[in-house]
């Protein structure tokens, strides 16, 4: 079922979903079993989930979207084993409350609430346990069944995609890592009234336990009731935070999902959490990007095209009529950033053109090239952001934001 569907995707056919899942109840089942896979293979579902509606059926995409923040939790046996491990067996007496029952249970771990005696609000993120010893295995089998189903062209080589994408989850694995990410982003952001960033709690973070300040909020989506005002205010703060990470941290949370993102009413702020996909960027790909998006403003063709042979989006071996569908793709997401206006992100007709347009390369069976792998951690950023204005219909004027930062 999901073999022939991805086949169809690769070759550039809209999925009969509707054939091959044959009932929503069909789509539950496959759900409910990925919710009960941990590590990489409920991330191959949570990446699914985001999908904004053009591929999926509302049905599926709305059981699959579930998975953003919801797995399988552990039994309150493993919790108490997997605390004792790092805390002692005394571990409780530290605690003037904790709930067993996980507020959120994701694809490594799960979230607990619990109150110090000392009075600090918490949240725990606790891993479920052999993660870590998993994760290679999980890719490798993901693998070859990708290998198994015919799906690859002869000769295409995504050896360096699976060791990033080891890479990847073996970081989100290392919670004491997160941890100095998520201390680095409070002070990058500290001067910033327009996001909050929990507080870590290094005492009581472990390898497989990161402690935090809980802080309120309500889920991103629930802005898509918000008024019309507030929805811009917000996604032009997530672009805005993106271009800070791309173009002044040099360093950037990869991850998109909505659930790493809340939003406080009363404060009027945008909620950060998750830090394990933080990557540091390559100085010479920043600038390169720079260039790419300064030509793009300038509506430069011959620059934009100058710019993605520096970044590896062309090379040699790209025939001259591929060469020109992704110069007039880029040259069709670039548009945005040209008009001095306010873009609406929930406009279909765009999305639908950007789709055809890769759809189109994706049915020419010559055309097979893998751009460097730091870039598909940033498209799938730059992805994410775009997915989330389009559910909360923002307008935001795209070119005020990016053109302190074209060259």
């Amino acid at each position: 079922m999901a073999v022939n569907g991805v086949r169809q995707l690769v070759q550039g056919q809209r999925p009969n979903w509707n054939g091959l899942l044959l009932s929503p109840a069909n789509a539950r089942k496959l759900a409910d079993q990925l919710a009960q896979m941990r590590g990489a293979a409920m991330k191959v579902g949570q990446l699914m989930s985001m999908d904004s509606g053009t591929m999926l059926p509302p049905e599926f995409a709305q059981i699959l979207a579930r998975l953003r923040s919801e797995a399988e939790p552990m039994p309150p046996s493993q919790l108490k084993k997997v605390l004792t491990q790092y805390w002692g067996p005394q571990w409780l007496q530290q605690f003037a409350s904790f709930d067993v029952r996980p507020i959120a249970a994701a694809s490594i771990g799960q979230v607990h609430r619990a109150k110090t005696k000392d009075g600090r609000e918490l949240a725990l993120k606790i891993q479920y346990p052999g993660i870590r010893k998993s994760i290679d295995s999980d890719v490798d089998n993901i693998a070859m069944l990708i290998k198994m189903s015919g799906l690859l062209p002869k000769g295409l080589d995504i050896a360096s995609l699976l060791d990033q994408a080891k890479q990847q989850l073996h970081d989100e694995a290392q919670y004491q890592r997160e941890g100095q990410y998520l201390q680095h982003f409070g002070r990058l952001l500290a001067d910033n009234n327009h996001f909050q960033v929990p507080v870590l709690y290094g005492d009581l973070t472990t390898p497989d336990i990161l402690a935090m300040s809980y802080v309120s909020g309500h889920p991103i989506e629930a802005l898509a009731s918000a008024p019309q005002a507030e929805r811009d205010r917000v996604v032009g703060l997530l672009i805005q935070l993106l271009l800070f990470e791309l173009f002044d941290f040099q360093l950037m949370q990869t991850d998109p999902n909505f659930a790493n993102y809340k939003y406080n009413p009363e404060t009027k702020q945008v909620v950060l959490l998750d830090f394990g996909a933080t990557r540091a960027l390559c100085p010479t790909l920043v600038k390169q990007f720079r260039r790419l998006l300064g030509s793009g403003l300038e509506n430069d063709k011959d620059a934009i095209l100058d710019s993605m042979h520096e970044i590896g989006y062309c090379d040699d071996t790209i025939l001259p009529h591929h060469q020109t569908a992704l110069l007039n793709l880029f040259d069709l997401i670039l548009s945005p950033f040209r008009h001095d206006a306010a873009f609406d992100f929930s406009d279909g007709m765009f999305a639908a053109q950007v789709r055809d347009a890769a759809m189109a390369l994706g049915k020419d069976g010559d055309f097979w090239h893998i751009p460097p792998v730091e870039t598909l951690f940033l498209h799938r950023k730059f992805g994410g952001i775009y997915l989330l204005a389009n559910k909360l219909g923002a307008r935001v004027n795209v070119r005020q934001l990016v053109t302190p930062y074209g060259e």
